[in-house]
Parts: structure tokens; C-alpha cells; sequence
């Protein structure tokens, strides 16, 4: 009887620590959404009736009536996508080094994981600043160019790349390669036919939320030249430019209450576009998890 007693005992405290632990998760999800749908909100109700093709076709302007987004959203998508050129494929092989070919003692690898794993909790701003002083000026000296912004960002996202993708290719069952190896492949060809395949679905979804990061970045390319009213698109990494994210402030931090209406709209359209990376990666994800199941 006691034995019995105290088995119930316990399935009852299970059973209240999951109930509860389950509550709080819900309202914790619940509280957030409501956060974000209720900023969204504001932003429509302030910015509805300026949501058009007319303020993404308009180029920055100081007349409210003629102002817009263009020049900011194709500045947005230069500098982020010659970001990503540049850092993903450095930092998946870099982390594929790490994982698979790099020794566990040698002192040259752990200074590597430290110095990366530092990085990634760098602020923003420090990158910006390394850029004007070696990139942007010193001695490369580009410029306050799209090519500038592009390499800062890059960096920025860099150690965060390696750090998803080493996670994605230690999640590869080690049976994968093992298995491959008996059979006689050598450690590349396991490696790039088993194991990076499989690690794609965590890895792309990793990337993808790196370059939403950078695409909300404006903090670094402030100290870059980023100009606030550039009406004109960038033509290649050698172009000035402005960023969503710089335009937007720009707008907001203006006297007149009619640049307040165009900022709220043009955080709309930043969301809009961070929303469909976030859910291009979700979609990325899912369907390479079901072609490697297949």
C-alpha cells in the first residue's frame, strides 16, 4: 500500500509540474505574439493610408507628399545579399573544418573556436568601426561604398553562420559517416555526400536568420557614410547607397508628423521582408528535411 501511495504521489507531481510548465509556456507564447501583433498594429494604424506602390516606387525625398522607399529597399538588398556572397560560404566550410577535419587538441583550433565564439557577442557598432578604420578608410580604403558595407556585414554575421552550421553538422548522426567510411569512401567524399546534405535543413535556416539580422543593421553602416536621402539605386559595389533601416529612422526622427506616417509604413515593409526570409527558411527547411527522408 505505502509503494502505491508514493507511485501516486509522484505521477500527481509530474503531472502538476508538466500542467504547469505547459501554462506558462503557452502564455509566454501567447504575450509574445500579442506584443508583436499589437507593434504591427500600431504600425497599420498609423501608416494605412499611405501603404501604396507610390511609397515603394519613390525615391527619399524632403516633401512628404513625393517621399518613399526605393532607393533604401535596393541599398537593403545589395549590401545584404553581397553580405551573405561573402560570409556563407566562408563560414560553411569554415564551420565543416572545424567539425570534420580539424583536430580536437590542436591549440590552433581552440584558439579558433574562442576568438569565433567572442565575436559572435560583439555589438554591432565595433564592426562598424573596424570597417571605417581598415575597410571603408586605412588600408583598403573603398570608401563609403556599397562593397564596404557589404564586407562589415559580413563579418558581423560571420562568426554566427559558423557557429549554427558546426551545431547542424554535429547533429548528423555520426552512423552516417561511419557507416560511408566502412565501405571504403574516403573522409571527403562522407563528408560532402552524407553529412553536408544533411545538415542543410539547419544550416539554411541558421543563414537565413543570420542575413535577416543584417538586414535590420543600421548601426554599423552609419559609420560607413550610409547617406539618409540618396535618390538614386546603387549600380554595383562601387555605388553610394541608404538602407531600409536608415531611411526609417531618418523619417521617424524628422519634426514633422507626416515623415512619422511614412516611417511607421516603411517598418512595415522591413517587417514584411524580414517575414518572408524567416518563412523562405522555414520552407527551405522542411522541404530538404522530407527529400532527406525520402
Amino acid at each position: 500500500m505505502t509503494t502505491i501511495d508514493l507511485s501516486n504521489q509522484l505521477s500527481w507531481s509530474r503531472r502538476i509540474k508538466d500542467a504547469s510548465f505547459r501554462t506558462l509556456l503557452t502564455l509566454s507564447i501567447v504575450a509574445a505574439l500579442g506584443f508583436i501583433f499589437g507593434v504591427i498594429y500600431s504600425l497599420w494604424r498609423d501608416s494605412k493610408f499611405l501603404l501604396s506602390r507610390e511609397i515603394i516606387v519613390n525615391f527619399p525625398s524632403y516633401d512628404p507628399d513625393s517621399a518613399g522607399f526605393q532607393s533604401p529597399i535596393f541599398g537593403s538588398i545589395w549590401v545584404v545579399s553581397l553580405a551573405a556572397i561573402v560570409a556563407l560560404p566562408i563560414g560553411i566550410l569554415t564551420a565543416l573544418y572545424l567539425e570534420e577535419f580539424a583536430g580536437r587538441g590542436n591549440r590552433f583550433t581552440r584558439i579558433l573556436e574562442l576568438n569565433i565564439q567572442n565575436l559572435a557577442g560583439v555589438p554591432a557598432v565595433v564592426f562598424g568601426m573596424i570597417g571605417l578604420a581598415f575597410i571603408a578608410r586605412g588600408p583598403l580604403s573603398w570608401g563609403f561604398t556599397v562593397g564596404s558595407a557589404s564586407l562589415v556585414l559580413a563579418m558581423m554575421i560571420l562568426p554566427v553562420v559558423i557557429i549554427v552550421s558546426r551545431e547542424s553538422i554535429r547533429a548528423v548522426p555520426p552512423s552516417y559517416k561511419e557507416g560511408a567510411l566502412a565501405l571504403g569512401a574516403t573522409q571527403w567524399q562522407a563528408v560532402r555526400r552524407l553529412v553536408l546534405p544533411s545538415s542543410i535543413p539547419g544550416t539554411a535556416t541558421g543563414s537565413i536568420l543570420a542575413v535577416s539580422r543584417a538586414m535590420g543593421e543600421s548601426a554599423p553602416l552609419l559609420l560607413l557614410g550610409a547617406l539618409a536621402f540618396v535618390t538614386f539605386n546603387p549600380t554595383g559595389p562601387e555605388s553610394q547607397y541608404t538602407v531600409l533601416p536608415l531611411a526609417i529612422f531618418k523619417y521617424a526622427s524628422d519634426s514633422r508628423e507626416e515623415f512619422h506616417y511614412i516611417a511607421s509604413a516603411g517598418s512595415l515593409i522591413l517587417i514584411v521582408i524580414l517575414f518572408t526570409l524567416n518563412l523562405i527558411a522555414i520552407l527551405l527547411r522542411d522541404f530538404t528535411t522530407r527529400k532527406n527522408r525520402v
